[in-house]
């Protein structure tokens, strides 16, 4: 089996794990879930994330032929829309983000927004495949966090993102709308039949007790220490922790300023007639606060 070189790029901000994955034969790359820099304190925006992945690219004499999302995400702002008009390279994330699309297009009120992914250059389903070099990258669609998770598998190495982190912080939660822990169960198990010496990468690591961020471990390691996986027998025990697990959690603070780029491919609103661009944010389309 072919091994990746797999370089990992961590944002303490967003405790966002993002990747540059290369065929070491043919120097072929893609990049994972790209981070664009947003202040909601101050609304400022940079491209220092992004912008290291392409340093890294230009350093290792690399060519980038994928920039590659596993989701909307809600914690951070996407910057494929950045990176595909700075290279050309194309765009791709899992076909159900359309049923993404069409839940948070009416929780911002836009009636016209298309919902069909026409905003990527490509939407993967389910057992789709694909080439970054001589590297074939399957993808695995892995429901429960999102309705449009999506794993890829390249070689000895799998993106799994907000599937499970590392095994001493358990798994993603599934409370948001369309999120299932039934589904993210049976996710986890598809990922986990993969060989045991598969390598893992995580989307997120949110340092427990302190550690130095993480984001590799194995199939092997997730089966047997996993502290939301390995001792659920079944997937009602792991709903019922889940499910509780998820209780306690406030929503995260860039949901309301994320979606509504990422579910337009990372593209920003337009600028208004002087010149600045405004997101739109919604009262009341989610019931608790950060203070409670």
């Amino acid at each position: 089996m072919r091994r990746p070189d797999v370089a990992a790029f961590f944002d303490p901000r967003t405790f966002s794990i993002q990747y540059v994955v290369s065929d070491p034969q043919t120097k072929a790359c893609a990049i994972i879930d790209p981070v664009l820099d947003f202040d909601e304190k101050s609304g400022s925006m940079t491209t220092h994330n992004a912008d290291v992945l392409l340093d890294h690219i230009r350093d290792q004499d690399l060519r980038l032929h994928w920039i590659l999302d596993t989701h909307p995400h809600a914690d951070h702002l996407s910057a494929a829309a950045y990176l595909r008009e700075r290279t050309g390279a194309p765009t791709a994330i899992g076909s159900r983000v359309t049923d993404v699309q069409k839940i948070w297009s009416k929780i911002y009120n836009w009636p016209d927004f298309p919902v069909d992914g026409s905003q990527w250059d490509r939407l993967f389903f389910d057992g789709d495949t694909f080439s970054i070099g001589n590297i074939e990258v399957g993808v695995m669609y892995s429901p429960g966090h999102t309705l449009a998770s999506i794993t890829y598998t390249a070689g000895d190495a799998v993106f799994v993102h907000d599937t499970v982190f590392m095994p001493d912080s358990g798994t993603a939660r599934a409370d948001f709308r369309g999120g299932s822990a039934r589904s993210l169960w049976s996710s986890i198990q598809d990922i986990l039949t993969l060989p045991g010496d598969t390598r893992v990468f995580v989307g997120h690591d949110y340092q427990p007790d302190g550690r130095p961020p993480l984001w590799e471990s194995t199939v092997e390691r997730q089966r047997a220490e996993n502290i939301h996986v390995a001792h659920c027998a079944c997937a009602d025990e792991f709903v019922a922790l889940r499910e509780a697990r998820d209780r306690t959690l406030p929503m995260p603070k860039l949901i309301l300023h994320a979606l509504q780029v990422n579910i337009n491919g990372g593209r920003l609103p337009e600028p208004e007639a002087n010149g600045l661009r405004y997101l739109k944010l919604p009262i009341g389309a989610f019931q608790g606060s950060v203070w409670s």
